[in-house]
């Protein structure tokens, strides 16, 4: 007797239970991000989040504790998809520029063309300084072992570290800033100024090769 794979899934309108809840869980995140973008975290309320995403508060709190729940989720799950496609981007060896090159290209591109995403990563997420703090760190880490893809290893390990964060630093607060003002700079303009200045910061951190 063959049994249906479907069977004992509660179908409703050929969609299990599980996929039910998996889409009013997108149609949540997809309704945050759009509202957390375009108003201030004071402003949107639950209502707002169900009214948008079309789903009732009870569906809400199966899923989110609360609206802060809500933010800190959104906002982790914005910039883990930020971070997968910039590791992607990196290529798996050259200089410090032709690994940082595709890097800022991708980042900027990425940016310009999903602006509701990042203005939920930098700016419109508001209580979660030590969050970004620590997103600070692990973007660094990543860019740093990026940059290690040239070859050899740091002189002085700690002064890599350091000017790794705070180029990390820098372009954050640079992005901030084209995001702020609409990206009204060509995103390509912004990718190639990150570049040069990453070229130029990390030239003075001395990587010694690795012997022969």
């Amino acid at each position: 007797m063959n049994i249906s794979p479907t069977a004992g899934r509660e179908l409703y309108a050929g969609r299990s239970r599980e996929q039910r809840e998996s889409e009013r869980y997108d149609k949540i995140v997809a309704a945050a991000v759009h509202l957390f973008a375009t108003r201030d975290f004071d402003e949107v309320t639950v209502a707002d989040v169900c009214a948008e995403a079309k789903v009732s508060k009870r569906y809400f709190y199966h899923h989110f504790t609360d609206r802060a729940d809500l933010l800190f989720r959104v906002h982790t799950a914005q910039n883990a998809w930020l971070l997968d496609a910039l590791v992607a981007a990196g290529p798996p060896s050259g200089t410090v520029e032709e690994l940082v090159t595709p890097v800022m290209h991708t980042l900027t591109r990425l940016l310009r063309e999903h602006p509701e995403r990042a203005r939920v990563i930098y700016i419109n997420a508001p209580r979660m300084e030590l969050r970004r703090r620590g997103l600070l760190r692990e973007e660094a880490v990543l860019l740093g072992d990026l940059i290690l893809r040239s070859g050899g290893e740091p002189a002085d390990l700690r002064l890599f570290e350091r000017a790794v964060l705070a180029l990390v630093a820098g372009a954050t607060e640079l992005i901030i800033e084209w995001v702020v003002q609409d990206f009204t700079e060509p995103a390509e303009e912004l990718a190639d100024h990150l570049t040069r200045i990453a070229v130029s910061m990390l030239a003075g951190v001395a990587v010694t090769p690795e012997p022969v």
